[in-house]
């Protein structure tokens, strides 16, 4: 397994290691329920090294943007972010990505860690006809996330740059923890705000220690179950669970993130979609009885049909209940209908309700 350059911290902060994405990670360090908890009501620090990158730059770039992701590529302005999907050609999706306007036609693409391999031959494949330069720098780059609604306040003491004010989906390069050139965005993946920070590999250990060792906050390390059970309190998706090569943005609810008429890959079905409507929707699930629901556990009607299957499912530290984001039959979505849902061959009701389950 790959390891980022933080492994040997996490190792000595007696953290739970695991296989991720081809890296070892954290898992845990002081207990799932204690980090969501922290990050929610104050602020913790997350190693997603394991992330890819993608520096995009040339004449073409944004043309060649538009036509395989599935936003608004021209609607990006300088110091900005956006949301983004790789649609395929059969209308599912290669990955889920943000897309970062760093210069007038030099971007960068955060990909997810087990796509990097595929998106890189995806975005090369197209290039062919816009003959942009690509630069993958998944391997020399670290990314660490301090997330919670005390981060804005906590980092003041650490970058030169007044960022207080930085909206959503917005990023500066400056020099953080005495280093410069670092790039800070606010992309967050936990619904409780926070800031992402881009540095080499190099420079990883020196901002982690300096962010530890400041007297001045309280930050606590956390590991990927916290991050995976923060967002799905949100009802964000994950590749690999609830949107992959066959999955549409649009029955994914991305509809928001697709926009046919810039002419992307397959938009003509997506335009169609948008319309007509797709079979399934991806809806949030909340267990009315003690249960936790898991991902591929079966939802049915009263007469015991099959309607729909759960994609991700934990315990919500914050509601205090189990819940789930599941898709169902477009026939059955209907916030009023009886759904059940089959745990260990018993069943138990379950309520329908929008994403997400709390509001950031």
């Amino acid at each position: 397994m790959k390891k980022t350059p933080l492994n040997h911290i996490h190792h000595s902060l007696g953290a739970k290691m695991g296989p991720f994405a081809g890296y070892e990670m954290p898992i845990s360090y002081s207990g799932v329920k204690n980090e969501h908890n922290y990050v929610r009501n104050y602020g913790g620090v997350f190693d997603v090294s394991h992330m890819g990158e993608f520096v995009v730059e040339g004449e073409n770039a944004v043309p060649f943007l538009q036509k395989i992701c599935s936003n608004d590529i021209d609607k990006i302005k300088l110091g900005k972010a956006q949301y983004n999907c790789f649609p395929n050609e059969k209308g599912g999706i290669v990955d889920d990505l943000i897309v970062y306007k760093i210069e007038h036609n030099k971007f960068l693409l955060v990909v997810n860690a087990s796509n990097i391999e595929k998106d890189w031959k995806w975005v090369n494949k197209y290039n062919k006809h816009y003959e942009n330069k690509i630069s993958n720098i998944s391997d020399e780059t670290s990314l660490i996330a301090i997330q919670g609604p005390k981060t804005m306040e906590i980092i003041k003491e650490f970058i030169i740059d007044d960022i207080s004010l930085l909206k959503n989906y917005s990023h500066i390069t400056s020099t953080f923890c005495g280093i410069e050139n670092v790039l800070i965005s606010t992309t967050g993946y936990t619904g409780s705000g926070g800031v992402e920070i881009y540095c080499k590999n190099n420079d990883a250990v020196k901002i982690w220690e300096t962010i530890f060792n400041s007297k001045k906050n309280s930050l606590i390390p956390v590991g990927l179950a916290a991050r995976d059970t923060l967002r799905i309190e949100m009802g964000y998706c994950l590749y690999g669970n609830e949107i992959n090569d066959s999955t549409s943005p649009i029955m994914a609810g991305l509809s928001w993130i697709t926009k046919p008429s810039t002419g992307c890959i397959n938009s003509k079905k997506f335009e169609k979609e948008i319309k007509e409507g797709t079979r399934q929707n991806l809806v949030g699930i909340i267990m009315t009885e003690k249960g936790i629901p898991r991902s591929g556990y079966l939802l049915t009607n009263r007469d015991n049909i099959k309607v729909g299957q759960i994609t991700s499912g934990t315990f919500s530290p914050k509601l205090n209940k189990g819940i789930a984001i599941a898709y169902i039959d477009s026939k059955y979505n209907n916030y009023e209908n009886e759904i059940f849902i089959d745990i260990r061959n018993k069943k138990f009701k379950v309520n329908l309700v929008k994403l997400p389950f709390i509001k950031n």
